[in-house]
């Protein structure tokens, strides 16, 4: 799929095809599914546990990360790109905590990220 000319942000192949697009959906159809339930005083996080190969080892594969004491996160994308955004959050929440002395707040930590 990919070449040496599909480095710039709007790239065609020669049929057409705008190549973004392209890894777009195919990075979609190897995610897996996150769903979150609230309700009175609880929250609930469910993912979808797929098969792992035999060269990795199971306990690697988490799609629900806790960011602070009272935070956690779910993702439904590859691992590779939330894992990024999982640190990124872990380390606000630290920010936020040494700035404010407050635990973060569930809005802040949802626009941050």
């Amino acid at each position: 799929m990919g070449s040496s000319y599909d480095h710039a942000i709007t790239v065609f192949s020669p049929d057409g095809h705008l190549f973004q697009v392209e890894y777009a959906q195919e990075a979609v159809k190897k995610g897996s599914t996150a769903v979150g339930l609230r309700g009175d005083g609880i929250v609930v996080l469910g993912v979808e546990k797929r098969s792992v190969p035999k060269l990795q080892d199971e306990r690697t594969v988490r799609k629900i990360h806790k960011l602070d004491d009272h935070v956690c996160m779910a993702f439904a994308g590859l691992t590779a790109d939330a894992r990024i955004l999982v640190n990124m959050a872990r380390v606000e929440c630290q920010s936020y905590r040494l700035t404010v002395e407050d635990p973060v707040s569930m809005s802040y930590i949802a626009r941050h990220i």
